[in-house]
């Protein structure tokens, strides 16, 4: 099998008669200015064949996939100085859906990657801002549980609300890191009503990892 992930700065990707095929639009795009030498944040692109292979294979990715964005991860926590899951300088990584074609309002994020119950207070320790670092762990357990678990964000848009309106404020601004803090915990109940599932992913990919 050859190569399915690409760092944004290897030279490999110039083996490749179609861009845009293989890494998606944004992937293609960051490999030439990654090769350039224009200064992109460190990163890979996981190839659309692994899509078709994912489905193929009974929704499962084969080992060797996994080695390979090991590997790059590994890449990442060199050139970033940081180490995910590490309890005292956490890597956080931001992913982002590709295609091979524009779409529009189609492409989901996921920002934070990286937190858990443990590593939130390694970014408030490293951010001196407890209240910044628990915002930034509600963000990721509602982004993720909705664009991978496929539950609606209006659940937990609907919990802030409520919370603000209980406490008497406008904005989330107004809520600190407290607040934050019940909310984190009323999100995974969430998950958990709407999943049946714990909102344990992370815990498990760093044990594994």
């Amino acid at each position: 099998m050859h190569h399915l992930v690409f760092n944004f700065k290897s030279k490999d990707t110039k083996k490749i008669k179609n861009p845009k095929n293989i890494l998606g639009g944004k992937g293609a795009n960051l490999s030439e200015m990654g090769r350039m030498g224009l200064p992109v944040p460190p990163g890979f692109t996981i190839s659309t064949e692994v899509c078709d292979l994912f489905y193929k294979n009974k929704k499962k990715l084969k080992p060797k996939i996994i080695n390979e964005i090991n590997r790059e991860l590994k890449n990442v926590e060199k050139d970033s100085g940081k180490k995910f899951g590490d309890l005292k300088n956490p890597l956080l990584l931001s992913v982002r859906s590709g295609a091979r074609v524009s779409m529009p309002g189609m492409m989901d994020t996921i920002l934070n990657l990286g937190l858990n119950d443990k590593t939130v207070i390694a970014l408030a320790n490293k951010t001196s801002n407890m209240r910044f670092a628990k915002d930034s762990y509600r963000r990721f357990i509602q982004m993720y549980a909705n664009v991978v678990m496929g539950v609606e964000s209006y659940n937990f848009e609907e919990l802030i609300e409520n919370y603000k309106l209980t406490k008497g404020v406008l904005l989330d601004t107004d809520l600190d890191e407290n607040d934050w803090d019940r909310l984190i915990k009323d999100f995974k109940n969430i998950v958990r009503e709407k999943t049946k599932k714990d909102f344990i992913f992370l815990k498990i990919l760093m044990n594994n990892y």
